[in-house]
């Protein structure tokens, strides 16, 4: 399979690079530096010169307090760049695989948000990127739109590593109770982002590591996989969080991945394994 990565370098792009690789894929990764996908003429030629079999989106402006006060950027990054994804993947027959998030959802509901939820989101970031879903399907069914949640790994910035650095300098940390999702682990979910592509399975798809928890619950087991005492880590609401931040979080991030259950695909791991293997491979630098 030829596979055209955009978002090469992000902490998702880096992994999945690496898992087409290692599975004997013709791949191509772009960065922005290489492909400015909101140039529609860029990605056109782009995906023309490539001739990929299958383009995996994993570029975006995930910075979501930012997105708040530039919404004009965050739509172009993350609604219309994947229009001219869509379009081009069109016009040379090739499969898209577009990655979202659970910010689609306004977190509500009191269950875990399947499929076909309706989506409502709260944030900039998260109706640009239902924005993006949308261009993502508006051709046909040769798309795909996967969502995943809470999304960490060894590269880039992420919150393994904000609570790992806090950790190093404080006694004591507080981290919200009252918001629940399902951690997802790029080295589990790169894999699995190929498979969908290779499988050409369509429409919307939710792909995250299993086992739900809050940011509190993920906080101590950071902790405690770095040796120290999980009890440094304290609840708040996040009615609490001082400052209180630009953009609204869902309270339930949850996602059942129905449509890979439905599909035969084996869940992904319980997220606490690839915690633990993602602290011991930061802390051995």
């Amino acid at each position: 399979m030829r596979v055209l990565v955009t978002g090469a370098r992000g902490q998702l792009g880096l992994d999945l690079v690496a898992a087409c690789a290692a599975a004997g894929d013709e791949v191509v990764a772009v960065a922005h530096a290489d492909l400015d996908i909101t140039s529609r003429s860029d990605v056109l030629g782009a995906v023309t010169s490539v001739a990929p079999d299958v383009v995996i989106n994993c570029a975006a402006w995930t910075a979501v307090d930012a997105c708040e006060s530039d919404p004009d950027r965050a739509l172009a990054a993350n609604g219309t760049a994947v229009r001219w994804l869509a379009e081009a993947c069109h016009r040379a027959r090739v499969h898209l695989v577009q990655v979202s998030t659970d910010y689609v959802f306004d977190g509500t509901l009191d269950r875990p948000y399947h499929e076909w939820d309706d989506t409502d989101p709260q944030s900039v970031y998260g109706l640009t990127k239902l924005i993006g879903e949308q261009e993502a399907l508006a051709l046909g069914p040769d798309a795909t739109v996967v969502r995943t949640s809470w999304v960490c790994g060894v590269h880039g910035a992420n919150m393994v590593k904000t609570i790992m650095r806090l950790a190093a300098e404080r006694d004591s940390l507080a981290f919200v109770a009252d918001q629940v999702g399902h951690p997802t682990f790029t080295h589990d979910l790169a894999p699995a982002l190929r498979r969908i592509a290779l499988d050409r399975i369509s429409g919307v798809v939710h792909a995250t590591n299993q086992t739900p928890c809050s940011w509190f619950q993920f906080a101590q087991l950071v902790v405690q996989a770095m040796g120290r005492d999980p009890e440094m880590v304290a609840p708040i609401s996040t009615a609490e969080l001082q400052p209180p931040r630009p953009a609204p979080r869902p309270a339930n991030s949850v996602l059942d991945n129905a449509v890979l259950r439905m599909a035969g695909f084996a869940p992904l791991r319980d997220f606490r394994e690839p915690l633990a293997e993602t602290v011991r491979a930061l802390l051995a630098g």
